[in-house]
């Protein structure tokens, strides 16, 4: 009887489990799926019906296969290629609507005034985790909420700030120097070199940021460079498959890379932090790097809550080397590609670098007095964002005009789609006018928020300085140096890999001034 009567209660207790089991899986992909549904039709949004489980994402991967299949004409529009997805649901169903991925659906923001509230109200508007294998990349204060956001940010602001950034400058000439001198080695007989520049901008951002963070350590910080490059590469083709709730924990192929390229990059950059430490603490003098002006900070802060620890201060150094390598890359190639479409205005800009500086080496006063390169790099930036996409998840129910957003409920503002619309820009929007940028970027968006390549509100990027500062002075040294013309073999292939880039390089033929 004994026997019969464990038996029973072990059973039943299976039964229960399972059954709660059941309830939670069948409300995760249908009873939830479906609740959400029916409140994004009472706020007027429209999107495909619900499919179980997979939701839109099947159509997604047709559309992206299609997308990416092959390369467009200088004059097609590139939001097509870039995000088809979000574009196909907004010409089906209008700005108001809404988009499946798998049982979750995201709204998209295209009005200025919400999107301006969804920025600015981080408390409420918070980041989402994309995917649970994102933390492996970076964390930091891309994904820090609340309390631990204000005290990083506090700390990371006196590290980028403006007298901070001026003396990055000669790890950036250094950096620049040594790729434009490589360009020049290989130039013909007949003053030209045909290459593909892209993989060299890269090189030389990952080297920038490698001297500007940790300084003499910098030979190293190449290696973290190419191993974050790597795990960028991974998580996107994991990004870009449908994702099961526990298939992070499972021994696949790519899930044990990223986690070995992860324990690699933090005891590299733990042992770079193990080593400067032990010379702040016997006195040593520091390197006037990142690395350096963070352990300062945090050490310089008497109440231990609001230093940051030795891990933290890994997540920062790995988030910087991500952000900003891919920003200033993904810039700078744009902009390349741009002007040799453009000469007119590849001369102006040239013109106005060779006013300042000459044939001399472009200092920090000189940079910032840059009228035209300013103007061009913000037309570039709108063209072509670095990041298409804006993401945030509700943390409370919250009512922002006349909608209401639920606890949970995913947002997406679409970036690109705000910085191509000829509602907001005018007819000629798919045109590159450095000119709309003559009066500032407050006089071309007319106060609105649809301009925000580097994010906006309090969570604004804070390298977007460090970016553009790089960017100016890589800029008029290839100026000084070279004139700049597509190849003919060049394909026109933008497409979004975290960062938006160009899918088979950027072939240019470089002429020597």
């Amino acid at each position: 009887m004994k026997t019969t009567h464990s038996f029973m209660i072990v059973l039943v207790s299976s039964c229960l489990v399972l059954s709660v089991l059941a309830w939670k899986v069948l409300s995760w992909v249908w009873f939830k799926p479906r609740k959400l549904e029916k409140h994004l039709k009472q706020q007027g949004f429209k999107g495909n019906p619900y499919k179980l489980f997979y939701g839109d994402f099947k159509e997604i991967g047709t559309l992206f296969q299609e997308a990416y299949s092959k390369p467009i004409s200088l004059s097609d529009d590139i939001v097509p290629r870039v995000i088809p997805h979000f574009l196909g649901t907004v010409n089906k169903y209008g700005k108001n609507a809404y988009l499946w991925f798998g049982p979750k659906p995201t709204m998209l923001i295209m009005d200025p005034e919400i999107t301006r509230k969804v920025t600015q109200k981080m408390e409420i508007f918070q980041k989402p985790q994309f995917h649970p294998l994102s933390k492996l990349l970076a964390q930091g204060t891309l994904v820090y909420e609340g309390e631990k956001w204000a005290k990083h940010r506090k700390l990371l602001n006196q590290a980028f700030h403006m007298e901070k950034l001026k003396l990055m400058v000669p790890a950036f000439y250094k950096s620049a120097s040594e790729m434009l001198s490589k360009w020049e080695e290989g130039i013909s007989a007949k003053g030209s070199i045909e290459l593909d520049v892209w993989p060299h901008l890269q090189t030389m951002t990952g080297d920038a940021i490698s001297r500007t963070a940790f300084g003499s350590k910098y030979e190293k910080g190449r290696r973290i460079f190419e191993l974050q490059t790597e795990q960028a590469q991974q998580l996107v083709k994991a990004v870009q498959s449908m994702y099961i709730p526990g298939l992070r924990f499972l021994p696949t192929k790519r899930n044990r890379r990223m986690k070995q390229i992860a324990k690699e990059v933090n005891d590299s950059i733990g042992e770079i932090i193990r080593t400067r430490l032990n010379a702040l603490r016997t006195g040593e003098a520091s390197d006037d790097d990142m690395l350096s002006l963070l352990l300062e900070s945090s050490s310089q802060e008497t109440d231990k809550e609001f230093g940051m620890t030795t891990k933290e201060i890994v997540e920062e150094c790995k988030l910087f080397y991500f952000a900003g390598q891919e920003t200033t890359a993904v810039l700078l190639v744009w902009t390349m590609i741009l002007l040799s479409m453009y000469p007119d205005w590849q001369e102006h800009a040239r013109e106005e670098v060779l006013q300042h500086f000459g044939t001399n080496i472009p200092d920090f006063d000189g940079l910032n007095r840059l009228r035209i390169v300013t103007m061009i790099l913000h037309e570039v930036l709108r063209l072509y964002p670095p990041f298409p996409i804006l993401g945030r998840t509700v943390a409370e129910e919250t009512k922002p005009g006349n909608l209401t957003f639920l606890s949970g409920q995913l947002l997406t503002v679409p970036t690109i789609l705000l910085h191509h619309d000829p509602e907001i820009w005018g007819e000629d929007v798919k045109e590159f006018k450095p000119e709309r940028f003559a009066d500032g970027v407050s006089h071309a968006t007319k106060g609105q928020v649809v301009f925000f390549p580097f994010g906006w509100g309090p969570r604004i990027c804070i390298g977007q300085n460090f970016a553009m500062l790089e960017a100016k002075l890589v800029l008029a040294m290839a100026l000084q140096r070279f004139s700049l013309e597509l190849s003919p073999s060049y394909s026109h292939a933008p497409y979004s890999a975290v960062t938006l880039q160009p899918q088979f390089g950027a072939h240019l033929i470089l002429h020597k001034m």
